[in-house]
Order: structure tokens, then sequence, then C-alpha cells
């Protein structure tokens, strides 16, 4: 067998995402007993489901070559100064923190923090935020960060409707809120037959019975109020007042919390992040500890491991949606990790006086600037402020606005002929002098004499915040930086080793993909500048969307949605309304798969829909008579189906085109899922096989980096029925539904997708398809004599995933999947998906970036684990004492006397363990148990950073002689 019927000589030019050589693919076809990759693919993919046509978007470019491009596509983006403000501002990240986390793969290629032990660095950085946020916000228990502000405001009314006294069904906003926070709000309200008023809540909020209201503080416009007096009144109707604050403002304001408010929400942009013409950003909520039960998305808690030390962990996980499904309120599964990391650490590099000192300065540039503007006429409001001043300007709005530009500035156009100004971080004596150029004031020059504060003295903040050590570290660089490190090295990430994880797809995220988010050109733009200046994002945005509509079959890509999960939210909401403009609005039901993932039906209740589970078959496949009676039985409601292919279980099923035609047939449209779209690029087009909409994970096919949990990106494709229904945006193109705060979602991470089109080309897409479904058949084929291998193809083949039964071995020896999870913590890897979609079951998703030195210490890791178990079953090794039970091993079992009755070198160096480079856990098994009954969410207590074993090895040292 020879290396070139396995590879493609026109692939090898750029092969750094295929892990294993054309040698080592011959070699693992062998093990499977196939003589090439196109006969694997023949005998996995189903020939009636298989592409005509080969993708064909050009050669694939060197690492160079696509730099090039890149550099020449963000040239064409014109960057001005913008002040626009509307919740996104000029930062500047420290370079520290851009070096040592921003650009560091050991915190952006990490996973989320399922296994905790592996993840103690983040989480502890995590809970710095949350006690940031807590502190900030003047509330009491804050999450680990929502996709951005108008999302957060989204969830805050959900859990205002969910935990009110009040019966009405109307929400109040203020018109001073940001119009695309407003437009997201509606947009989630509309399908729930929540009511939203939107007007001046001093003057129109009355007495109207409503569940809640959102306040935003500083206004749009910058008018900062007191809202005590209103949200008195909320309370006194049994409704829930909700703040949409900005953090940098609350070091010199009065906090949300000591108004009374509930809720607390906002984004952390401006704690570093770039503009990023509209993101990734990490947005904040927080609460009141009555309502910590009910609040959306991740937060994190403190806990102690089996030695009983302190260890982090995610807390109260039974309120995620794979838990709740149809029930769920909110289908937010992820959050902004990478990004809450960095406003954490923002934080921790300022501390309290850096923050207050940058808002003060902030400050005081917006009153030098409205005093300069004042000295020559102009009627600037409101009259006390924090960042930002709108001014009266008449008929001469237009030419202001036109020489702002050509003074290298972006200032925002306000009805009613005015101009809004918003300083920030960057702005400095030279922009000033721009802007009062543009108003004609050519002869005003910056003075560092420092002008009187325009606070209400009603809203100057007395409390203090950020009290906790973490906030007043030594201020040095090199302490800074190591402390960085010691989390980072806390952590697992995929630099370090695999992560096997089914379903989600941890592939290599190439270090020149990487590179162009930083640079200025596409870190720095405001999302809503004039769209001649964002020239280069829209080529980028325009090409990237014809790839990907040329990979799927979709005749229109919408990038706005800034997760997966709403991704599913905006594809509903698409089917939604296409039924609604055929007259056909009372269709909504949806049929799903009882394996879908959760956000599945958690998306479809958030749309309005009813949930119709479908049966699976003994295969694991979808139950095709069960499928076709429950669309048959509700066929004059049927809105549409949601599936998965290839299917949640990692298999091919043969009756996709079925499914999509019995849906059609009965009237609905066919959502499909896009989890696991690195198993058909190339090879299958999910808008040939049927599929009217379905989202694409960016974050897992196309290489954007989960960050430690986030950021994602989940853009729609839809066949061209549904293209009148794909996401608007108030600030661009209309008023249709509105799923992120940014038009384009997280623009600035598009490009990496899209270095990684340039740099694969069609065939290398085509052949890294190929290589993950080998590299998951190549691990099935190696374990399938030591554990069960629990759904596979008509053929015998797996997909790109495969999934092991552990539910034998736990009847036989209680060892669980949780057990061997941690075990593999010993041997240096993070654990496959536990439990999805089948309880006691482990997904394996090797993708195509693996090596297969790596796919085998994996196998070698798993194979040494069996060997443990079957010393259990045979009674050579105590069932409740032994190496997985105790798993996983920490640098502190070495030292300690040892009694355990195996060996101390197989505890903590078993098989697919490395000797030099050992990954040490920082801490042994966390007590999911205790961290529940004990919830703790902010930053503990300063004597507590002292741990057990650190306490027993300071006794020893001292008593030493």
């Amino acid at each position: 067998m020879t290396a070139g019927k396995n590879y493609d000589p026109y692939d090898f030019a750029n092969r750094r995402h295929i892990g294993p050589s054309p040698a080592e693919i011959t070699e693992m076809l062998d093990v499977l007993d196939v003589p090439t990759l196109h006969a694997l693919i023949d005998e996995t993919v189903p020939s009636a489901i298989r592409q005509a046509t080969r993708i064909d978007f050009g050669v694939s470019l060197s690492e160079r070559r696509a730099l090039d491009k890149l550099r020449a596509t963000a040239k064409k983006n014109h960057l001005l100064t913008s002040l626009i403000g509307q919740g996104y501002h000029g930062t500047t990240m420290p370079p520290a923190i851009q070096r040592n986390i921003f650009e560091n793969p050991a915190w952006y290629t990490a996973y989320s923090p399922y296994q905790p032990e592996i993840s103690q660095g983040r989480l502890e950085a995590l809970l710095n935020f949350q006690t940031m946020v807590v502190d900030l916000t003047g509330l009491e228990v804050a999450n680990a960060s929502l996709l951005d502000e108008a999302t957060a405001a989204a969830e805050a009314m959900a859990m205002a409707r969910r935990v009110a006294k009040a019966t009405s069904n109307t929400f109040f906003v203020d018109s001073a809120c940001l119009p695309q926070t407003i437009a997201v709000v509606r947009t989630r309200a509309e399908p729930l037959g929540w009511n939203v008023v939107v007007g001046d809540p001093f003057k129109d909020m009355g007495d109207t019975p409503i569940f809640g209201a959102l306040f935003q503080y500083p206004g749009v416009n910058g008018d900062c109020h007191d809202f005590t007096p209103l949200i008195n009144r909320l309370h006194a109707h049994g409704a829930i007042a909700a703040v949409a604050a900005d953090p940098l403002a609350l070091t010199l304001l009065k906090p949300p919390g000591e108004m009374g408010a509930d809720i607390a929400i906002g984004s952390m942009q401006r704690f570093g992040m770039p503009m990023g013409y509209g993101g990734p950003h990490a947005a904040y909520i927080a609460t009141r500890d009555a309502y910590k039960r009910s609040l959306p998305g991740r937060l994190v808690g403190v806990s102690v491991d089996a030695r009983g030390n302190r260890a982090y962990r995610l807390a109260l996980q039974t309120r995620e949606q794979h838990i709740r499904r149809e029930k769920a309120t909110s289908n937010i599964c992820t959050s902004q990790v990478l990004l809450a990391v960095i406003a954490s650490m923002y934080a921790v590099f300022h501390g309290p006086r850096g923050l207050k000192a940058i808002a003060s300065r902030v400050h005081r540039d917006a009153v030098r600037l409205a005093e300069g503007l004042e000295s020559r006429g102009f009627k600037v409001s409101p009259a006390f402020f924090f960042d930002t001043i709108t001014v009266e300007v008449g008929p001469y709005q237009g030419l202001i606005m036109k020489n702002a530009v050509d003074n290298g500035i972006n200032l925002r156009k306000v009805a009613g002929n005015r101009i809004g100004i918003t300083v920030d971080e960057r702005t400095r004596p030279d922009i000033i002098e721009a802007v009062w150029r543009a108003f004609g004031c050519y002869d005003l020059q910056y003075s560092e004499d420092w002008p009187a504060p325009r606070l209400s003295p009603d809203l100057i903040r007395t409390s203090e915040y950020l009290t906790h050590p973490v906030f007043h570290m030594n201020r040095a660089e090199s302490e800074m930086t190591r402390y960085m490190r010691r989390l980072a090295d806390r952590d697992l990430a995929l630099d370090r080793a695999m992560i096997p994880l089914g379903s989600c797809t941890m592939k290599l995220n190439a270090t020149a993909e990487m590179l162009p988010i930083s640079w200025p050109e596409f870190a720095e733009m405001h999302p809503f500048v004039p769209p001649e200046q964002a020239e280069g994002y829209r080529e980028l945005i325009d090409d990237l969307s014809a790839k990907l509509c040329q990979i799927t079959g979709y005749d229109a890509i919408s990038m706005q949605p800034n997760s997966g999960a709403q991704g599913e939210f905006s594809g509903l909401l698409a089917i939604r309304a296409f039924h609604k403009s055929r007259g056909e609005g009372h269709r909504n039901v949806c049929l799903i798969p009882a394996s879908a993932h959760g956000t599945n039906p958690a998306s479809a209740q958030m749309c309005g829909m009813t949930v119709v589970v479908v049966a699976s078959d003994r295969e694991g496949n979808i139950d095709i008579a069960d499928f076709r009676s429950k669309a048959q039985l509700h066929a004059a409601k049927l809105a549409g189906c949601m599936i998965t292919y290839p299917s949640t279980h990692g298999v091919f099923e043969e009756s996709v085109r079925e499914i999509c035609d019995i849906t059609h047939y009965n009237g609905g449209q066919v959502y499909l899922d896009g989890a696991n779209l690195n198993a058909l690029v190339g090879i299958a087009r999910p808008g040939d096989v049927g599929a009217d909409v379905g989202h694409i994970n960016l974050h897992k096919t196309f290489c954007i980096p989960h960050g430690g949990g986030g950021p994602g990106m989940g853009p729609i494709g839809v066949k061209s029925h549904l293209i009148p229904f794909l996401p608007t945006h108030p600030e661009i193109d209309g008023n249709g539904h509105t799923v992120s705060a940014a038009p384009y979602g997280s623009a600035s991470i598009l490009p990496i997708s899209w270095s990684y089109c340039l740099l694969m080309g069609g065939r290398g897409l085509t052949q890294a398809t190929r290589v993950a479904i080998l590299n998951a058949n190549y691990i099935a084929k190696r374990l399938e004599n030591a554990y069960p291998i629990l759904y596979k193809g008509v053929s015998g083949r797996v997909a790109h995933e495969c999934i092991i039964d552990v539910r034998p071995i736990t009847d036989a020896t209680g060892i669980t999947v949780d057990d061997i999870a941690k075990r593999l913590i010993d041997c240096g890897f993070h654990a496959p998906t536990m439990s999805w979609p089948v309880a006691g079951t482990l997904m394996i998703e090797p993708t195509e970036s693996e090596t297969k030195a790596e796919l085998d210490r994996f196998c070698d890791a798993m194979l040494g684990i069996r060997e443990e178990i079957r010393a259990i079953e045979e009674g050579r090794m105590d069932r409740l004492n032994n190496a997985l039970k105790n798993a996983p091993h920490t640098v502190a079992d070495l030292i300690e006397k040892w009694s355990r009755p195996y060996p101390r070198q197989a505890a903590c160096f078993p098989a697919g363990s490395f000797r030099v480079d050992k990954y040490w856990p920082p801490v042994n098994r966390v007590d999911n148990v205790y961290g529940d009954r004990n919830l703790a969410c902010t930053c503990p207590p300063v004597e507590s950073y002292v741990t057990k074993d650190e306490a027993l090895l300071t006794e020893t040292a001292i008593g030493s002689p």
C-alpha cells in the first residue's frame, strides 16, 4: 500500500492541521483492514447523501501567502478613532495580559471546565471575575459571564419573569437603553407572548402592571439617574428591577445594588478587550442571593477536594439545559471564559485604585470636552454624566459628522439634530482637539488643569470594592506574569494533550490563524462605523460566507449568532417567521430526538414551540416509525424538526433523507444542528440532504478555539426561501429579529475561520474530514475488545466519534465513567464526553489534528485502565480503595505515607502518562456535593488560601533540623 493512495499530494502543501503523516495513515488503515481512505469513506458514509462535486475555492495557500492576504484585507479597513459609544469603547489591553493570556494557547485552547481538577486555573480566574462583578454592582452573586450585554438583558428579563411575584406579562424597558439591547429584548419576548414597553421610566412607567423593568446606567446619551424610587415602586407591586450598568462607571458611581436593584447586567468589554467590530466580549449578570438558583449560565463555586483542600468547580449544574431541556428558561450553555479571564486580570493588574484612576481620567476628559464646546456656545447635555455627552447642533449635524471623519474621528448621530460623543481609556489630548476642530473650534487647546467633576453628588460612590487581596497584588509585571503562569499550569489544554471530547471537536487552532485577531485593523474597529470604513471586514465576511455556503449547500449565511445556542434560536425564529408569512403562524410543534443536545429543546421552547420528543431505536438512530407517526399526528401544527447529522451517537444514519422528506411532506422545516459538521465537510452537504436551516459551530469545525469555555460563533445557513427571515440589526438593516448585540456577532474572530479555509483549500478540508473519520475508527478498533462500542453504522464503522459503553463495567465493579475520567487525568488526558448522549458511556472524538502517536498514547491509557478494572473484577483489587476511585493523584500523594493497596508508581505514572513531562493535577477529586451544599461564589478569605497540605509541609519544614 502506498502513501499516495491515502493522501492527495495536492493537500500535502499544508498538512499542519492533519496529524497523521501519509505513512501513519497507511498503518492505521492496515489496522482497519481497508485499502484506502476513499474506501473507508465509502464504507462509512451512505452513498445517497454524498455530494457530487468537490469543494473548489482555489488552491490552498501557504501560511505566508495566507497572512499576506489577511494583511491586504485588513488594510481595507479604514481605522478611525471611534467615540460612538453605545456599549463599545476604546481600551488598552496590558501587553502582559495580551501575551500571556489572549495569545497564549494554554488559555485559549482549553475546553469548558467540566473536569474541575484540570481547570483550577481558569476557575480561579473566573471566581475573581465573579468577585469583581459582585463588588462593582453591590449585589451578592454573579455568574461566570454571558455572551454580550444585549443577551444578558434578555436573560435578565427571562429571569425576572421567573422569579417575580407579579403576574403581568409586560416588561418595561428604559428608552435610554442601548438600541441593540432593546432589539434583542424584543426578539426574546415576542415568541413567549411577553409585551415589551419602551419609554422614559420617570414619565411612562406609571402604575401599569409589569413583571419587571430594565434601566440603563448611564443612559445611551449620558444621563445618570438614581433609580431607587422607581425600584421601590416596582418592589411594592411584586416586580423585579434590572439595571444595565457600565462597570467602569461603577468605580465612581453608586452601584445598582445600593439602589435596591435585583439584577445588574452589562458588558466587561472596556476592561481590556478591544471592540473587535462587535466582539467577542464578556457580559456580566449579578443578582441577589435569594435568586441565585434562577441565575442563567455558569456559576463557579468553592468546594473542597478529597483531602479537604480548597478546590473550585462549576456549581448548581442541575440548572443546565441537558437537565431541564424543554423546560429550560434559557438555552445558554456556555459563557465567554477567555474574555472574562482577561477582564478579571485587567482588574487584578490595575487594582481598585488603578481602575478608579482610569475612570476619573475618562470623566475629566469628557468634562474638558464639554467645557470647550460650551465655551463656544454649544448646548451640551446632560448636566451630570460620566463619559458621554450629547451636543445640540441644529442643521449642522451632517457637516459636523463629516468634519469629524475628516479629522479621523467617528461620532454618533442622535435624533433631534444632536451628536453623541463618548470618550474612553484611549482618548488623548490630540483626540479631544480633533473633536473641537470638527465643531469649528480651531482655537481651543487641551489643558492639563483638572476641571470640576460633573457627577451628581447623590450618585458618587462611597462604598469600597475589590477589597480581596488578589486585587492588591504587587503591581510588578514579574509578579503578574508569574500569577498568570501559575494559573495556566493548573489547567490542561490542547497545548499539552489531546482533548477527545465527543461532539466538541477540539482540533488544532493554528498559530498563523490566530495572529490576525490581534491586528489593530481587525481588533480596534467599532461595530457601528460607516460601512465604507469596514470594507476589509465586508470582504472577509462575504468571502467566508460564500465558502460556507459552498461547503454546506445553503444559499445564505448570517454571522450574527455568537454561539451555537444562539444559532439554534435564530434558525428556529426564521422557521417561525416563514410559517407566519404564509399565514400558518399556528405551526408550533417541533419534533426533537431524545438524544438531542439539551440546547435544542430549550431553543424551541424559547421560540414558543411545543417540543415533541422522538424515540431512538436499539441502534441509537431516530426511530423512523415513531418519527413518521408523530409528524402525521401533528401535521396540522408541525413547524419542523431538529436533527443532528451525523447523529449525536456518532453514526451516519441511513434514514436522514427520509426524515427530511417526512417533515416537508407534513408541512414542516428541517433544522440541522451543525455540531458534527466536522464529519461532513467535503463529503456531504446539509443543504443537499434536505436541511432548510442549521448553525455552523465555527469554534468546532472551523478552528476558532474554545477559549476555556468561550468565545464561540454559531452563524446560521439557510436555503433561499428562508433568506428574508435571517437576523437583522437596528443599526444596519431593519427591524426583524435580532439575537446579538453586534450585527456580525463576534466578528473579530472570523479571520480565524477564514484563514483556516485559505490554508486548507477545498481539498484540504475534505482530507481533514476523511482523517477525522479515520482517527475515530482507529480508536474504536483498538478499544473494541476492551470496551463495547455502543453504536456503529450498517458497515460496522463509526463516524468522527465513537461511544464506549461503561455500563457493564459499572454493574460488575462499581467503576463509573466519572472514575475513568478522573483516572485519565493521571494519564495526562482530558476525559471524553461523559454520559451523553447515553448515561454511563464515554463519547470519544479525536479529530483529524491528532497524530497517531497521541492516538496510541490515549488508547494505551484506556487499555491500561481496563486492566486495572479487570483486577477489581477478578478480586485482585479492592472495589472501593483503588487507583480509579482515588484518582486523580497529586504530588501530595507522592510524599504522604503510602498505605494504599496499589503501588505509588502505578498510581502516579499509569500507562500513557509521560515520565518527564508529567501533568500533575493541582487538586484531588473535587467534592461536588459539598460545593452545592456550601455554596460560595466569590473569592474566599485570604487565610483559606493555605491548604491543609501546605500547612503540613510548613509544619514539617519548621520542625526539620
